[in-house]
């Protein structure tokens, strides 16, 4: 389970990280990032999930998610305080293995930091 301080709650941040964000797909799951180096932005990184009707039924949806936020709760440390980050799960994601859907989200969060680095 994620802490409070570290789920984003209002539409408004989702459409910020995934408009203004860096995008790094992977085949089963999409990483968007937007860093800050506003330290004031929250009490630390903040994590969304988005699990479509694609994904599956309500069943899968919820088991997608839980397994998506234990995924993400072991990466925290390794973001900024000001990192926002949006994981939306594709239709494959209720299909395969946590340890492959945790090294989907390691790969794209890798790739999401480092378009982020480039381009400033």
């Amino acid at each position: 389970m994620l802490s409070a301080r570290n789920r984003m709650r209002r539409s408004s941040e989702f459409d910020a990280t995934v408009k203004c964000g860096v995008r790094a797909a992977q085949p089963d799951v999409i990483v968007h990032v937007r860093r800050s180096d506003d330290c004031d932005e929250g009490d630390g990184p903040r994590v969304g999930l988005i699990v479509g009707k694609a994904v599956g039924s309500a069943v899968e949806r919820h088991r997608v998610s839980r397994r998506l936020r234990h995924v993400v709760r072991t990466m925290l440390p390794d973001l900024r305080h000001g990192d926002q980050v949006v994981l939306r799960a594709l239709p494959g994601s209720r299909n395969v293995s946590s340890a492959r859907l945790e090294q989907q989200v390691r790969n794209g969060l890798r790739r999401a930091v480092g378009k982020t680095r480039t381009d400033r």
